[in-house]
């Protein structure tokens, strides 16, 4: 069976565990081939930039109910930080700074 074209984002490419998440849900996968490749860009950031492989699961699982229900990008989230595009605007560097003084003081 031939692997099944699924778009990426702008600077981030399809991990295999969303890949089998959106192929695996024709409502998912049309939800996602709906959106533009900024957005999928930082749904895909969304899910690769957590440390346990447990949070990723559930991001990814988020991310395909959240699609279903037509939500078009992660809320709450400050963005893809990768982009080498733009530089990062002022009020994501206030938030990276705060977590950085966070894990800092752990």
């Amino acid at each position: 069976m031939a692997k099944k074209e699924i778009s990426s984002g702008t600077v981030h490419k399809m991990p295999s565990d969303l890949r089998k998440a959106l192929t695996s849900d024709r409502a998912a996968l049309t939800g996602w081939e709906d959106l533009t490749p900024l957005a999928r860009n930082e749904w895909i950031c969304w899910v690769i930039s957590v440390k346990k492989d447990e949070t990723r699961k559930e991001h990814v699982k988020r991310l395909v109910s959240e699609l279903k229900e037509g939500v078009r990008r992660p809320c709450c989230w400050i963005g893809c930080i990768h982009r080498k595009d733009k530089s990062i605007s002022p009020s994501v560097r206030a938030v990276l700074a705060r977590r950085s003084k966070k894990s800092k003081g752990k």
